[in-house]
């Protein structure tokens, strides 16, 4: 009985990512636009609305930091901060097009502690 229940939980949840793959996506581009639609109260597009909002502060502080902070910032910490966030953000596009809920690296896990919608 108990495997039965799993594999119920586990088709609600792929027919949920099927349906809301879209909004989840987009959820990295433009974070709150799946907030405004019927998708708002899918547990994976939250999961996604939250990492891709955690991926836009991780790129103003990058930006505000490497501004701020002359000759270091400017060569150092814009140029690599700024790649590390476009790859943060293509993983976090891929964990959606793949109807996964993976955490994006290194800033994925504060999602959860910063965010509670």
């Amino acid at each position: 009985m108990k495997g039965n229940m799993t594999e119920e939980t586990t088709k609600v949840k792929s027919a949920d990512a099927e349906k809301y793959r879209g909004m989840a996506i987009l959820a990295y581009v433009i974070f709150f636009i799946p907030l405004l639609t019927e998708a708002k109260d899918s547990p994976y597009v939250k999961f996604h609305v939250k990492q891709g909002l955690i991926v836009l502060l991780s790129s103003i502080a990058v930006s505000v930091i490497g501004s701020i902070i002359p000759f270091l910032g400017w060569f150092l910490i814009l140029p690599i901060g700024s790649l590390l966030v476009l790859f943060i953000w293509i993983m976090g596009i891929i964990n959606a097009l793949n109807g996964e809920e993976k955490q994006v690296p290194l800033v994925g896990k504060y999602a959860d502690q910063l965010f509670k919608f």
